[in-house]
């Protein structure tokens, strides 16, 4: 952009007024964190009962968000979201869920659990990493399941993976043996995800490997209908961390969260 001087005085003005908005733009591309370490200052739980999900519970424990059910063995579930929402984003969390959870991240999630889920299905026949249509279809593009290895003893020692039964839209995912090598077992997992547009393009990471690619406008399996996530998601909402109702999740065990950051995709207008 070219300013043109017709005073001192205005040049001045007019250069202040590019700097300060060549700023702005810049601060819209900046990671924001949404949590604090300490509180859960920033975030509310489903406010009315969705089935079993009455809330959960939440706590911050040596600086990370922890979910379990509430009370711990109930079946009752629940989901945490954002107070803010927001439309075009990446976003990163690190997770830490224990063995047998069912867990997830919500994207655009609104307080009735609709959302676009990331699964962190933590679990014998799960998967963490792939997209899966919260509360609307219940579809999702994961090529395989994981499960667990185990000792003579019974104590989990690993991991594996298995492919589905069944054809799935054309589209990018990593194998089952590549998510092996990626999953750090036992240790703090970071989760990336960029979502775009409505309908969404979704591309999922998993310690800086790309896993998932997930395209809204395309994406044809059955249960899936364009027209309806569309109209009951929209192209804004919360982020979400979830907590499954049911008698699958083990008593005592939690998810964990930290490091929650994102930063806008909005573009920048131009003067």
């Amino acid at each position: 952009m070219r300013i043109r001087c017709v005073s001192d005085s205005l040049c001045v003005l007019g250069a202040l007024f590019l700097t300060a908005t060549l700023a702005l733009g810049c601060a819209s591309a900046k990671w924001v964190p949404l949590f604090d370490r300490q509180t859960l200052t920033g975030w509310h739980k489903n406010p009315e009962p969705i089935g079993q999900d009455t809330g959960g519970n939440w706590a911050v424990e040596e600086g990370a968000i922890t979910g379990e059910q509430g009370p711990p063995g109930s079946g009752h579930g629940g989901i945490l979201l954002s107070d803010e929402r927001f439309d075009d984003f990446e976003l990163t969390i690190d997770a830490k869920p224990d063995w047998g959870i069912c867990s997830g991240v919500l994207l655009r999630a609104n307080d009735r659990g609709q959302a676009y889920q990331i699964m962190v299905d933590y679990h014998d026949r799960g998967n963490v990493g792939h997209v899966h249509g919260e509360r609307f279809g219940s579809w999702n593009n994961r090529p395989f399941l994981i499960y667990g290895e185990y000792d003579k003893d019974g104590k989990l020692i690993g991991m594996t993976t298995k492919p589905i039964d069944k054809q799935l839209p054309e589209a990018f995912s990593i194998t089952g043996e590549e998510w092996v090598e990626t999953w750090k077992f036992g240790e703090w997992n970071t989760i990336r995800v960029r979502i775009e547009g409505s309908p969404p393009h979704i591309t999922t990471w998993l310690n800086d490997v790309k896993v998932s690619e997930f395209n809204g406008e395309a994406y044809d399996e059955e249960r899936y209908d364009k027209a309806k996530v569309t109209g009951d998601i929209g192209p804004r909402g919360s982020i979400g961390l979830q907590v499954h109702s049911g008698d699958g999740w083990p008593n005592g065990s939690k998810c964990r969260w930290k490091n929650i950051r994102i930063r806008s995709l909005a573009p920048v207008a131009e003067l």
